[in-house]
């Protein structure tokens, strides 16, 4: 299977993505992205599912398979990968219909050992102005760790409707400000493509560090429970500094605590005046 290939064969980290239903790995902003990944020392592959390379070679409009239909693709374009030799973490995922198909196999390959986690970017958790529609049952139970970048203005899903979906506490969704299913910001809102790209390759790095602890699980119990807390990243303020906290110079609320009893002393009762 031919990869287009951005990034060290060094890398720590392999992002293998499929691009969406509409256009090919060879778009404007699969190269924005990727080349994002590059210079956060992430390699990345990409690829075009057959009916996207027909269409290429014979300029059709043929659309695309359902998403179930291209999950044999992907697995074998995993097994392309790992033949190709892949040195570190391997995370799977793509864009939009891309990263559905990913999400469909991301469990099994995972529970193999063979990818360390999932990144969506554009989910479509359902189609536009049909909300009923879910695509969401596999990422109700879903223990592979997953990020999932969501514009906050996508059709295909926003901030309301997926806080109702009940998704699996594996799964972090990482909203792009003022963007759409393509991530794009509307150019009075102070955002930008290329900032939200960045900040979706930030999230995607951190993936594997922060939640993947093992292929088979991650460690159980208090020793893990407190691994996992050392590994979670810090917030800003707190990396910055005390004198950037929130909290500086907030003042206790003291409902939050009841009040101390009155310390009453001990006396003791005299022998003598004991009934």
């Amino acid at each position: 299977m031919p990869f287009l290939i951005t990034g060290s064969s060094d890398a720590k980290t392999t992002v293998l993505l499929a691009p969406g239903a509409g256009a090919p790995v060879t778009s404007a902003w699969m190269d924005a992205l990727c080349a994002a990944l590059g210079e956060a020392g992430v390699r990345a592959l990409r690829f075009d599912f057959d009916y996207m390379a027909a269409r290429q070679r014979t300029g059709s409009r043929r659309p695309p398979p359902k998403a179930e239909a291209l999950m044999a693709e992907y697995e074998a374009a995993v097994a392309a990968a790992e033949a190709l030799g892949v040195r570190g973490r391997l995370l799977i995922g793509g864009k939009s219909l891309g990263g559905r198909v990913a999400s469909l196999v991301a469990q099994t390959l995972f529970d193999g050992g063979r990818i360390a986690g999932l990144v969506c970017l554009g989910y479509p958790f359902h189609p536009p102005k049909q909300p009923e529609k879910l695509r969401t049952a596999h990422l109700l139970d879903l223990t592979c760790p997953a990020l999932i970048v969501q514009g906050e203005r996508d059709p295909f899903g926003g901030p309301e409707e997926i806080a109702t979906y009940g998704l699996s506490d594996a799964i972090r969704v990482h909203w792009a400000r003022d963007g759409d299913h393509d991530l794009a910001p509307r150019r009075s809102s102070g955002a930008t493509l290329d900032g939200n790209l960045l900040e979706a390759v930030g999230r995607s790095y951190a993936l594997p560090m922060v939640w993947f602890v093992r292929a088979d699980g991650g460690a159980r119990g208090r020793r893990g429970a407190r691994r996992r807390r050392r590994d979670r990243p810090s917030p800003d303020w707190m990396r910055a500094g005390r004198e950037t906290s929130p909290l500086r110079g907030a003042r206790r609320d003291p409902r939050r605590r009841p009040p101390r009893k009155a310390h009453r002393p001990f006396h003791r009762v005299p022998a003598s005046a004991s009934p």
